[in-house]
């Protein structure tokens, strides 16, 4: 009897033991408002109206996951996240109705070698440089996005069949490449994705590069020798035979103050369109018939903390972009104030104005996550709230 409640005892030690070293924890982030948009299209061709609506994600996008971590000794533990993308303004699915649309990935992870992650991810400009960017972060996000979000700084669209590297913090210097399959037996290059990138932190300096690029992700909307089971599908910016998209940038944090650079571009080759989502619904999807194309945004932006809860930030991007040919220039002022109520609520007001200029094609302003201007401007101010757990 002695040894039966001793053997039962040490399995009761044993198994809180093996309990202890995994963890899984349920996150997420709700994000809802109202936006009022001074002109927004109408079904008249050329005429627009201004709009009053409730809106989700127009700073972070609503999202909830489970994140585990499972210690394997020696310094390696088995790591997963599922991250899933919703709208709280109808419940509906975002990131293309998908389940687990912003992250889904497992992999191995060392104290000593960093780690390596299989699954859909971000790429390394959303890593490394967004982060620098006021449209990476909660300062501003998703309004605040360059033009069609061409750098894909906002994380517009995710990296499916990806091996994923990332290095441990050596004194302040990080890097990482990720490599997406097109998974296609006759098409190796078919719809793949591969992207690199670095950053140093010393005190309160930090400074960022990275690189991506894309082959083949559509080089129509309908097009038939597609690879839809590749690296993107379905929330693609552009429909290119190839993008290339780098980025560098740096920002300075004094007291309660921190301002920042940066430049991105993309480059276009077999450019046939812009996806309906990333510009806003204007029938730009097989507007450019192959030819190439070329963006360039610069951003300056500062942040500063009034109090310990409110804080104020802005920023000032200008774009200029060479489609298939014609010119176009992009100016866009952005401004948001927060107001912290606890450690994981806040209420925020924000605003963007963006203009379009040297625009021989027509295309309309649109600010990232609203519908088209009718015209070549558009504003927008948004009240919203924002939960964490």
């Amino acid at each position: 009897m002695k040894k039966t409640l001793l053997v039962a005892a040490l399995a009761g030690v044993f198994a809180t033991a093996a309990h202890a070293q995994s963890s899984v924890s349920l996150y997420g982030l709700i994000d809802a408002g109202i936006t009022y948009t001074n002109n927004q299209r109408s079904a008249t061709p050329g005429q627009g109206h201004s709009n009053v609506q409730m809106t989700t994600g127009q700073v972070n996008g609503s999202r909830f996951g489970l994140r585990g971590a499972e210690d394997l000794g020696a310094g390696f533990k088995a790591i997963f996240t599922l991250e899933n993308g919703f709208g709280i303004n109808d419940g509906t699915l975002k990131q293309s109705s998908r389940l687990f649309g912003r992250q889904a990935f497992v992999g191995l992870a060392s104290d000593q070698f960093g780690a390596v992650t299989l699954g859909r991810q971000y790429d390394s400009m959303v890593d490394y440089v967004a982060p620098l960017t006021l449209s990476g972060t909660q300062y501003g996000g998703t309004q605040f996005a360059h033009p069609f979000d061409n750098d894909n700084l906002n994380n517009s669209f995710r990296v499916n069949n990806a091996v994923k590297y990332q290095s441990i913090n050596y004194s302040g210097f990080k890097f990482g490449a990720l490599y997406g399959f097109s998974n296609q037996a006759d098409g190796f290059s078919n719809n793949r994705a591969y992207s690199a990138g670095a950053s140093y932190k010393f005190q309160g300096l930090n400074v960022a590069a990275a690189y991506l690029q894309l082959n083949s992700n559509g080089v129509t909307g309908t097009n038939a020798a597609f690879n839809s089971a590749g690296a993107i599908n379905g929330d693609n910016t552009f429909f290119a035979g190839r993008q290339q998209s780098w980025g560098a940038g740096a920002n300075y944090a004094f007291g309660p103050a921190t301002v920042g650079l940066v430049y991105s571009q993309t480059n276009l080759s077999n450019f046939a369109g812009i996806n309906q989502g990333a510009s806003g619904n204007q029938g730009l999807q097989n507007k450019f018939g192959g030819g190439s194309a070329h963006f360039q945004n610069y951003e300056a932006n500062a942040r500063y903390a009034l109090t310990p809860a409110i804080s104020i930030a802005g920023a000032y991007t200008y774009t200029r972009a060479n489609l298939s040919g014609e010119a176009l220039h992009w100016n866009q002022g952005s401004v948001q104030t927060s107001y912290a109520l606890s450690k994981r609520t806040d209420v925020y007001l924000q605003g963007e104005y963006q203009q379009v200029s040297e625009n021989k094609l027509g295309i309309s302003a649109v600010i990232n996550g609203l519908n088209a201007s009718a015209t070549d401007k558009q504003a927008a101010v948004t009240a919203g709230l924002r939960h964490r757990f």
